[in-house]
């Protein structure tokens, strides 16, 4: 399999902002953020679907998602945080943590999803890195 776009980021390759990584696993905020402080979770293993994941990575990817929505929840103003597993857009595991208060900030016309500035990536990087 072709390395994925995640995979080149998990590699060093594409330089994303971290907010979490441990030997499995890497967290990194969304470039094209629904809302701000959108994050990626990824397994560091490349494989389509998150449910042919090793049983011991799988539980590994939910229970860093777990603890990356509960620190989102500390650290933001929303109230909500939604968790999705979608994988239409990179054929790699993936899991969204989108910030939100009211369901319609979840709905964006992709015509404006737009890149975040690398300022604002940094500084919610900042406040949203969690320590392994």
């Amino acid at each position: 399999m072709e390395d994925s776009i995640f995979t080149k980021i998990v590699k060093g390759e594409i330089p994303c902002q971290k907010v979490y990584e441990d030997e499995n696993i890497l967290a990194f905020l969304d470039i094209r953020p629904i809302q701000p402080g959108h994050i990626l979770v990824v397994p560091k293993l490349q494989v389509q679907f998150v449910w042919d994941l090793p049983d011991d990575i799988y539980a590994q990817l939910m229970a860093v998602t777990k603890k990356l929505a509960l620190h989102m929840r500390e650290q933001l103003p929303q109230k909500y945080i939604h968790e999705a597993v979608v994988g239409l857009d990179v054929p790699h595991a993936h899991v969204h943590l989108i910030p939100f208060n009211e369901s319609s900030e979840l709905r964006k016309d992709p015509s404006e999803i737009v890149q975040a500035s690398d300022e604002s990536l940094k500084a919610m990087a900042k406040k949203l890195t969690l320590d392994v």
